[in-house]
């Protein structure tokens, strides 16, 4: 009987631990690219000791290149701001961003604080009151929004007139795709009316609601239906025509398949069309809640409703001198948002589909 070395049994341990190693890092990668951390990946390779060089280079390029761009951007900025002055002083370097970052979140912390004690100098009143059996106040808070809270007013907005597109181009993009009497009906509409800018739709929205919504207590506020309304009526294009398309471009052999088992529409919808579509269901997503994003800034910006569209705007018209610095830095959030709402999107695209679009 042949005995094992024991350095060869160790040595297929080792191999065998790092195998399932490298395993748990590639199942991690898909999740570092929909969160823009791909760069991660050679580095836990790297660190496991998997062709240290060619890791470096990977390193390099997913991470030493952009940040380097990111450094030169900002070296260039620092450098030409100075010498563009405007009415309202020189365009502001990255240093007085970020000191007017800091101080916009002092400011937050502050009109935070300012309002938790309001309303608890509220519901002592009303525990006063329901004591001596009297019926409790309802008073609102009417400090300024903190720019925290202005951030979030848009992201609702965004979401809620992105979601209302949603629900309306899916079921017309699917309907499109499977007939072509609907697609032809529905083309024109979409070739005249995709093009419209929201400052043109934003009049018209803003008549409709104040005549249709008349109530005081609603639900939502009339700036809030507006600005999302007009979110809706730009951004459900794009879903709708990447939906029609994916549902088009589905495989005849399935379709035939779907006859031969004589499926009903419904069961044609969900086990057959919606899957194959979903890619390009996703990309239509994703590109109407990117255009939902710019198109809420305008809107905010030309109704003065709240968000970080009217905080621009009203820094605009402040003329203080740090004024632009404030812009700069709500640029700056508005891009930085825009990106983290593509990458949510991504993120919710990878649960149900396999593409590897990023």
């Amino acid at each position: 009987m042949t005995a094992v070395d024991p350095n060869f049994a160790s040595d297929a341990a080792r191999e065998a631990k790092r195998e399932k190693l490298f395993t748990r890092i590639n199942k991690a990668d898909r999740w570092f690219q929909v969160l823009g951390l791909s760069w991660l990946t050679p580095v836990l390779k790297a660190a496991a000791g998997d062709n240290p060089k060619a890791q470096v280079s990977e390193i390099w390029r997913l991470l030493g290149v952009p940040l380097l761009a990111i450094a030169g951007f900002l070296l260039l900025w620092a450098t030409l701001a100075p010498t563009v002055q405007t009415s309202l002083g020189a365009i502001p370097g990255p240093a007085q961003v970020w000191t007017e970052t800091v101080n916009l979140h002092k400011d937050a912390v502050q009109k935070g604080e300012a309002r938790a004690a309001f309303e608890d100098k509220v519901a002592q009143l009303n525990e006063r009151r329901v004591a001596a059996g009297k019926e409790p106040v309802e008073r609102a808070y009417t400090g300024a929004p903190s720019y925290y809270s202005q951030i979030w007013t848009s992201i609702k907005t965004v979401f809620f007139g992105f979601l209302i597109g949603s629900a309306v181009a899916i079921p017309l993009g699917i309907a499109a795709g499977l007939s072509p009497m609907a697609n032809a009906a529905l083309n024109p509409i979409i070739q005249i009316f995709k093009p419209v800018s929201p400052l043109a739709w934003l009049p018209i929205v803003t008549m409709v609601v104040s005549a249709v919504y008349v109530t005081n207590d609603g639900m939502f506020t009339k700036s809030f239906l507006n600005s999302a309304i007009t979110v809706t009526l730009c951004s459900l294009w794009p879903t709708l025509i990447n939906t029609s398309l994916g549902v088009s471009s589905i495989d005849k052999d399935l379709v035939n398949v779907s006859k031969v088992l004589k499926m009903n529409t419904w069961t044609k919808i969900t086990k057959l069309v919606l899957p194959s579509a979903l890619p390009l269901i996703f990309t239509g997503l994703r590109l109407s809640l990117g255009v939902g994003w710019m198109v809420l800034i305008a809107a905010e910006m030309l109704a003065q409703n709240p968000g970080l569209g009217k905080f621009v705007w009203d820094e605009f018209q402040n003329g203080s001198s740090s004024s632009l610095a404030k812009i700069m830095v709500a640029v700056l959030t508005i891009g930085i948002i825009g990106f983290l709402l593509d990458r949510l999107m991504y993120a919710i695209q990878s649960l149900f589909t396999f593409t590897n679009h990023r």
